[in-house]
């Protein structure tokens, strides 16, 4: 593709395209779906404000031409639904002249990809909404529209980009007197920082989000304020005091995805911490409100972790195959995730060839996907493989295990207990 059409990536939404150069056919259903979203998005850009207004009969063509491109794809993807949505409020926008429609199914659409971890896709999505909607939308959907394009430059580590969004967001947000929404943009900014490697300026800045929150009674906010503390001491080593954190998220989270997010992080810090009754608790919990959900994949992923830590080789076989039911759903950073701690669970079973295969198929995803954290993360694993195969014959433990009781830890472990009565 790139020698039949070198100027190809520096046309508009190019970044769809490359779902056909990375496809083996141009009829599979990735490319189908990345050719159809490039259409889709070049269908709305006929509406930005730079552009002259296509007469009826033109925008009718293209328009049949784009519905058609998006309902022969199969109705069983939740893509397909979600390029419908917004051919459909493209169409309604040019008829009643109010861009305004396109929010919706746009900002849904842009959501879907960033869960998927298309994140450049959603990028691209979030900025034909601005682009093309400005000042058209409600004052609440431009400083959500602004926090979503933080936080998706945030996930590809553009942080100063990122940074300036949240600002924006705050901003817009003052201007109406959204105090949720200034609270959303500092506990933005402060993930920013913390992606940055800066982590006491991280959790300095969330404690004080959190007694602002608390003053001001916004439950929202000091839920996810607290989760995202809990990211932090998680990543500076100290999860024992990240698992009241995460505690505290879950019981505050209004929403049901909030808490089984919070109970799938729950989980995998409790297994930090050599807890694994409260991690399978809090993990099983997890999968059963979180359904196909990202998070239950997780939290499948970490029960299988769970189950080699133990050395429950029947159970570490059953999480493993309800993963690979999912394997072909998961964005490439779940894939890795998956590959990685399978390749663990085979090491602590003593099978260290299909550990050693497993590991390299994990460092071969991340590196395709640009995911240079887990590529640090499995080349070390990978690279003391060995060793733990040599510590494992003179009979060393070759688990590294944090034992850290506390009463904290012990009373959110009762907690959890109390979930299932």
């Amino acid at each position: 593709m790139n020698e039949s059409a070198p100027g190809l990536y520096s046309l508009p939404h190019a970044v769809f395209l490359r779902r056909l150069a990375g496809a083996t056919r141009g009829t599979s259903l990735d490319a189908r779906l990345g050719r159809a979203a490039f259409v889709a998005l070049r269908l709305i850009d006929l509406l930005g404000p730079d552009e002259h207004a296509p007469p009826p009969d033109a925008f009718h063509y293209q328009h049949v031409a784009t519905e058609r491109a998006c309902r022969g794809l199969p109705a069983d993807r939740p893509e397909t639904s979600h390029l419908i949505g917004v051919v459909q409020s493209t169409a309604h926008a040019y008829h009643t002249h109010d861009v305004g429609l396109l929010f919706p199914a746009l900002f849904a659409y842009a959501h879907y990809l960033e869960d998927e971890m298309c994140l450049e896709e959603a990028l691209d999505v979030l900025q034909t909404l601005e682009r093309v909607g400005g000042g058209a939308f409600r004052a609440e959907d431009q400083v959500a529209a602004r926090l979503r394009v933080a936080r998706v430059l945030r996930k590809v580590n553009r942080f100063d980009e990122a940074e300036r969004a949240y600002e924006q967001a705050s901003a817009l947000a003052e201007a109406t007197g959204d105090s949720h929404s200034q609270l959303l943009s500092r506990i933005g900014r402060a993930e920013a920082t913390r992606g940055r490697g800066n982590l006491a300026e991280a959790e300095r800045s969330l404690c004080e989000i959190l007694t602002d929150a608390q003053a001001v009674g916004d439950g929202p906010a000091l839920a996810r304020a607290h989760h995202v503390i809990a990211a932090v001491l998680h990543t500076g080593g100290r999860p024992a005091e990240a698992i009241s954190h995460a505690w505290v998220a879950f019981e505050s989270y209004e929403d049901e995805t909030g808490q089984g997010r919070a109970l799938a992080d729950l989980g995998g810090l409790l297994l930090m911490v050599g807890d694994t009754e409260g991690a399978e608790r809090a993990l099983t919990e997890a999968v059963r409100r979180g359904g196909p959900q990202d998070y239950a994949t997780n939290a499948l992923i970490e029960l299988m972790n769970c189950a080699s830590y133990s050395r429950d080789r029947v159970g570490f076989e059953r999480w493993r195959d309800r993963c690979e039911t999912r394997r072909a759903g998961m964005p490439p950073n779940i894939v890795v995730d998956f590959l990685l701690k399978a390749g663990i669970g085979r090491a602590r079973f003593g099978q260290f060839d299909r550990a050693e295969e497993l590991l390299g198929k994990a460092l071969e995803t991340a590196e395709s996907a640009g995911l240079h954290e887990f590529v640090f993360r499995v080349e070390r694993i990978k690279n003391g493989l060995r060793e733990c195969q040599r510590a494992l014959r003179t009979g060393t433990e070759v688990l590294e295990t944090l034992e850290l009781e506390s009463d904290a830890v012990r009373e959110v472990s009762a907690s959890l207990a109390r979930l299932e009565s």
